[in-house]
């Protein structure tokens, strides 16, 4: 049974709904970037999980730079991504030897808990993954702006990460031809004819978009610093 932990932080975000004139993982929140507080998280993990790093080639030493001037340290692996976040993971997934689990998450998602990161690799352990998601507060309707209809929100999720994987699994699902379908890791695997396992993820597990965003993340961060 797989017990290596491994985290794969993909950040190949351009920036362009934050209206920011860099890329939204390197934009400070509460005096650190928000990438570095991604890999802050993990590294509090225990055990600590082997830090692999997603970004564009061309933001590696944007990456280099920034971590010498906060003083940085936390071991990681920087991998170079692809022209698109599945290439981009499956880059990553390609620079982790050996087996065990992996958590694919989103570097702008700097807010998720300690205790979801550690339920998701416990449930992926018995069931082989898991996919953190919430359910929408909001009435939902579907289809086009004068053709649309109500749908129950009981049967959506919202879905966040990390999406933990068994390694050699989630690998194999990779090897498939791109599909525009594949939005997150869950549909890579279901499209490799795994079934996929949802617990319960966290409101405040948001992804940094808008300027919004920044100002809901500064909060909570403040809060938690309390």
């Amino acid at each position: 049974m797989p017990s290596s932990r491994y985290a794969l932080i993909v950040a190949g975000g351009s920036g362009v709904r934050m209206g920011a004139e860099i890329p939204k993982q390197f934009l400070c929140v509460n005096g650190l970037p928000i990438l570095m507080h991604t890999l802050k998280v993990f590294q509090h993990l225990t055990p600590c999980p082997s830090i692999f790093l997603v970004l564009p080639e061309s933001e590696h030493s944007r990456w280099d730079n920034l971590c010498k001037q906060y003083s940085f340290t936390i071991p990681h692996t920087l991998v170079v991504g692809g022209d698109t976040r599945y290439q981009s993971v499956k880059n990553g997934l390609n620079s982790i030897k050996g087996d065990g689990l992996v958590a694919i998450h989103d570097g702008v998602r700097p807010l998720v808990s300690l205790a979801l990161i550690d339920k998701c690799f416990n449930e992926a352990l018995r069931y082989g993954n898991a996919i953190p998601a919430v359910r929408p507060v909001e009435t939902v309707r579907m289809g086009g702006e004068s053709n649309s209809k109500q749908v129950s929100r009981e049967n959506c999720w919202l879905v966040q990460t990390p999406q933990v994987f068994n390694l050699s699994v989630i690998k194999r699902c990779y090897t498939s031809p791109y599909n525009p379908n594949f939005t997150d890791d869950a549909s890579v695997a279901e499209h490799g004819g795994e079934s996929i396992r949802i617990i319960e993820g966290e409101r405040e597990n948001i992804k940094i978009t808008t300027p919004a965003d920044i100002a809901i993340a500064e909060a909570i961060l403040l809060s938690r610093d309390v």
